[in-house]
């Protein structure tokens, strides 16, 4: 087998295995499959975690987890899919991120790790055993990744400093309760 075969088969492994993680974590968001909370459930932990507004942020990111995954498992317009993924554990990335990088602590590791997979696999391509090559390329040319990955960019600047404000915000706002709670606000 020569090497470029087994890079290709690299490749489909890490596609298959990144993609139909991501696709089903999404499903969880949107469908309430695999034991996840659906749409509903979603946008109630994603109100408590500060995204605004939670409906619109439960859609996108389960959007972004299960479509950004299938693409990417099956290798279709995989800069978009690498792009939608690192955009979306992004944000994950945001929220755990209070809790240092492990896992085991509540970290950012998981979601760091899967939107680098999502980054490599968008700038490396998909591959010889892929849609994008059965179509030749014609849905991952290197200006569709470079737009697709400065879109993503924005937006997850965007989401992140949307939910740190809120975040913020709520901390005032429970600051503020706690000094009129205790009457006068003096110790």
């Amino acid at each position: 087998m020569t090497s470029l075969h087994r890079k290709d088969l690299g490749l489909l492994a890490l596609r298959g295995a990144v993609g139909g993680v991501l696709f089903a974590h999404g499903t969880q968001k949107l469908f309430g499959w695999f034991g996840g909370g659906g749409l509903a459930g979603t946008a109630q932990g994603m109100e408590h975690m500060g995204f605004v507004p939670p409906e619109r942020s439960a859609l996108a990111a389960g959007l972004g987890e299960a479509g950004g995954g299938a693409l990417l498992a099956v290798g279709l317009a995989t800069p978009a899919a690498g792009a939608m993924v690192a955009g979306t554990m992004a944000g994950a990335t945001s929220v755990h991120a209070p809790a240092g990088f492990f896992a085991q602590g509540g970290g950012y590791e998981y979601p760091a790790l899967l939107g680098a997979c999502g980054l490599a696999l968008g700038v490396s391509g998909a591959g010889r055993y892929s849609l994008d090559a059965a179509l030749g390329h014609r849905l991952d040319r290197p200006w569709m990744g470079l737009l697709a990955f400065a879109a993503s960019a924005l937006g997850a600047a965007a989401v992140v400093t949307r939910r740190q404000e809120e975040v913020r915000r709520r901390e005032a706002r429970a600051a503020d309760e706690a000094v009129r709670e205790d009457g006068s606000g003096l110790s």
